[in-house]
């Protein structure tokens, strides 16, 4: 959030600003944190249960929110509509499609686990010209549709009949991935004007998230015989920076930059995603997976072209 002077009645003086990192700087941490996350996706599934290490990683993302929220005397929000909508919500932008990376990353490399999530902006122009009748696309972004899935043919090697890809693995990923726009779409139609702040909303989403794979979790693993540091470690970065700590940048960019400069970081994760499994996790990377992350990006670029822009 962009910082506000207030005077100060009984000196006359005026309150400085506080000094904020350059947004660059945090548009390039938020790039690094997102994009690692499917690292450490891959690495907690080592030691746990793909549906553990969601749980984990919604636990620490709301602890995050929460302190965050009594730093700043948030309330969570009320009506029980509201929360009703709200559940939807994180089940649709965080208990489902964290619970899918993490079961796809099982069988699949956390680079092809980022390239997918890349899609999203290709699911979410597809599905706006059923859901949302005022989102009106041009032939730049039809283009940008067709370009984009020509791209995840590439990275998947459709020709090459999808050898050596898992295929149950690739798909779980994907839908993790269209996952999101549908949520984001939900959101949208239910929760949009409701009058509460951002931070309320989504540390309310995150808590139902949580509540619900703490339901879901005991019902389908069991308690592991022993708590393996390393992924326990890598669980906790994914919660409190790649979903708690992340929400608290994401918000600040758009408040400062605008969403249009904020969601450029979604082109950055794929790239990231890619160079740390290939240098850090020693994941194999054949030409078609950059070749076509390159085309997914830019048929993503291309669906975000508005009218007059």
């Amino acid at each position: 959030m962009s910082t506000v002077t207030t005077p100060r009645a009984e000196a006359g003086t005026v309150r400085q600003p506080r000094a904020r990192l350059d947004w660059r700087l945090r548009f390039g941490a938020l790039s690094l944190i997102w994009g690692f996350s499917f690292l450490l996706i891959k690495v907690g599934t080592e030691g746990y249960a793909p549906f553990q290490v969601t749980l984990g990683r919604l636990v620490f993302g709301t602890a995050v929110l929460a302190a965050a929220m009594a730093v700043k005397r948030e309330r969570l929000p009320r009506g029980a509509r509201t929360w009703g909508h709200l559940a939807v919500a994180a089940f649709l932008l965080n208990a489902l499609p964290f619970s899918l990376f993490a079961y796809s990353e099982l069988t699949i490399p956390s680079t092809l686990a980022g390239i997918c999530n890349a899609t999203s902006p290709l699911w979410g122009m597809a599905l706006s010209l059923v859901a949302l009748s005022e989102d009106r696309p041009t032939r730049v972004r039809f283009a940008g549709l067709g370009v984009g899935f020509l791209g995840v043919l590439t990275v998947l090697g459709a020709w090459q009949g999808f050898h050596g890809l898992d295929a149950t693995g690739t798909a779980m990923a994907l839908l993790a991935s269209l996952s999101y726009p549908v949520g984001w779409i939900y959101v949208r139609r239910t929760l949009a004007g409701s009058g509460h702040s951002h931070l309320s909303m989504t540390g309310a989403q995150l808590l139902l998230a949580t509540v619900q794979l703490a339901v879901v979790t005991p019902l389908f693993t069991s308690v592991p015989d022993h708590f393996s540091l390393v992924p326990l470690l890598a669980v906790a970065a994914l919660g409190a920076l790649g979903t708690g700590l992340a929400v608290l940048v994401q918000y600040g960019l758009v408040a400062e930059v605008g969403p249009t400069t904020a969601q450029m970081v979604t082109y950055f994760i794929p790239v990231i995603a890619t160079a740390a499994g290939v240098a850090i996790l020693g994941e194999a990377l054949r030409w078609t997976t950059p070749v076509g992350a390159v085309i997914v990006l830019a048929g993503a670029a291309l669906t975000q072209v508005r009218r007059g822009a």
